[in-house]
């Protein structure tokens, strides 16, 4: 368990990667719509400092979740990477509105755009460093189970597609001499961010609530706990949830009535053990029952496969 929340403790440093990259594309993209005087431009940098915020979340909420469990939050303080992805969902559907907004105010008073072409060499930079920055982050939430960390690199990877919009949409200006594809990009930059932060969002509820491991990992489970179904044992009342990158399970163990409690104990142990073996962030809670008691059958999920004797809350 301990390694779990030096792990989180691991991840801030990531965070303030994300910080740094954040102040250094706001700082070129400023410059890029300084330059060009591009609405689209601007939106960019908008994003950017939804960026920086998110990272500055992301950055005290992996701080939280690496504290230990404590009196007050004896299961840890995990959930806190909930908190960093749903805040940041809403600050980019806040950020999309500012640049419907401006577009808006630009179709009514349009502009001509000027020094497209170092506007654009500017903006290309500020890509590259959300880009690079992005990557390492999906990289290193994949590896951690992180939806902080994740949700900050849909979120750069998003602003990156946003800036290749952005940068084709003032190329066309430039061609064309159309200035109103300007912010007609900018608003079609603004619908795409709502769809991300939305995403986000969703995400970040379905962990708050306490959703169940994917099928994937039920699967696995399933295969872990399948070797011990011998000597007339029965598993059944599987339950798990998801909090953070822990994984929670608990679920009843029926031996037969003659065993000793020893035996049993020992059986436990051994479950308990080779789950974490193989799910090292896994917290498991196990309870003995005799399988003749007609009472240790009342608490037995829906989803249950006969063939194996383990039932479990798998989604459909």
């Amino acid at each position: 368990m301990g390694s779990s929340f030096s792990t989180r403790s691991f991840l801030k440093r990531f965070a303030w990667l994300s910080i740094a990259a954040a102040i250094s594309t706001i700082a070129l993209k400023t410059i890029a719509y300084l330059i060009t005087g591009s609405v689209g431009l601007l939106s960019d940098a908008l994003e950017s400092i939804v960026n920086l915020v998110g990272g500055i979340m992301a950055l005290s909420m992996l701080s939280v979740a690496a504290r230990p469990a404590d009196k007050e939050h004896a299961f840890g303080h995990s959930k806190a990477e909930y908190f960093s992805s749903s805040i940041e969902g809403m600050l980019i559907i806040i950020a999309a509105a500012s640049i419907s907004y401006t577009a808006i105010q630009r179709i009514i008073f349009p502009r001509a755009l000027e020094q497209v072409g170092l506007g654009l060499i500017v903006s290309t930079s500020a890509s590259l460093i959300n880009l690079g920055t992005a990557l390492v982050l999906a990289k290193t939430a994949k590896k951690y189970d992180s939806i902080t960390l994740k949700a900050n690199s849909q979120h750069l990877l998003t602003d990156v597609w946003t800036s290749a919009g952005v940068i084709a949409g003032i190329g066309a200006v430039g061609l064309t001499g159309w200035n109103i594809l300007d912010p007609l990009i900018a608003i079609a930059v603004a619908i795409n961010i709502v769809v991300t932060g939305v995403g986000i969002i969703r995400q970040s509820i379905a962990g708050l609530m306490d959703s169940a491991w994917s099928a994937s990992e039920q699967d696995q489970l399933e295969r872990i706990l399948d070797p011990f179904l011998t000597e007339g044992v029965k598993i059944h009342a599987i339950r798990t949830r998801l909090a953070g990158a822990r994984r929670f399970v608990s679920f009843h163990v029926l031996v037969p009535g003659h065993w000793t409690v020893d035996k049993g104990h020992h059986l436990l142990e051994q479950i308990e053990a080779e789950v974490i073996r193989v799910i090292p962030n896994a917290n498991v809670t196990t309870h003995l029952e005799p399988i003749n008691d007609p009472a240790s059958w009342n608490d037995v999920d829906l989803d249950r496969d006969e063939s194996n004797g383990i039932e479990s809350d798998k989604p459909k």
